[in-house]
């Protein structure tokens, strides 16, 4: 028998369905129309109000496969402007994600996570200034559907202090995303198409 509440079956039951169709949708989209909607969302954050002037940033590396926001354009604007800038690394025995930071994208390796990761010595990076969230959807409130892992959800609490940006192609834009009492909302959502200050923020 299950130990899931009944409310809580329903909710990862919503998601669950959410995720497959988000994810067969984004899947279809040409690799051109990925990328140009890359460059707008990287134009986007690049001029974005709430980032700027910001020195320490986490990205992530693009899963290119599953079609993600490519974000390596952000990346060569933030390091013109003398940022420092980190990426997701994942603890393999305790499956606990931390973000380091790394000179250069030529670093960052696949290491058994499906996407690259910063190599194991790379600088921690414990201070923050804002953090680009990836997302297979998010909604008005700033509440992000993810793969289900919780990764994102269980560290950016560690990171109160920075400003938190989920990025998704314009039809990834959700009504409603179901959220738990673990679900940590972002305050800003970037399209490629327009900017939002999240409700919930």
């Amino acid at each position: 028998m299950s130990s899931l509440l009944p409310d809580d079956a329903i909710l990862r039951k919503v998601k669950a369905e959410l995720r497959k169709r988000i994810r067969g949708l984004r899947s279809t989209a040409p690799a051109e129309a990925c990328a140009a909607r890359s460059r707008k969302i990287c134009e986007r954050l690049a001029a974005h109000a709430a980032l700027e002037g910001k020195r320490r940033v986490a990205l992530f590396w693009p899963i290119e496969a599953r079609h993600e926001v490519d974000l390596r354009g952000f990346d060569a604007v933030l390091r013109e402007r003398g940022a420092k800038v980190a990426y997701p690394v994942i603890d393999p025995e305790t499956r606990e994600m931390s973000f380091r930071y790394v000179p250069d994208l030529s670093v960052l390796e696949e290491r058994g996570f499906g996407f690259a990761e910063p190599p194991p010595e790379a600088e921690l990076a414990g201070d923050l200034d804002a953090i680009v969230v990836p997302a297979l959807g998010v909604d008005v409130r700033g509440f992000r559907l993810g793969y289900g892992g919780g990764f994102y959800d269980r560290t950016l609490p560690l990171h109160a202090q920075a400003v938190t940006v989920a990025v998704v192609y314009d039809y990834q834009l959700l009504a409603e995303v179901p959220a738990a009492a673990y679900d940590v909302p972002v305050a800003h959502i970037v399209t490629d198409t327009r900017e939002l200050v999240a409700e919930a923020s």
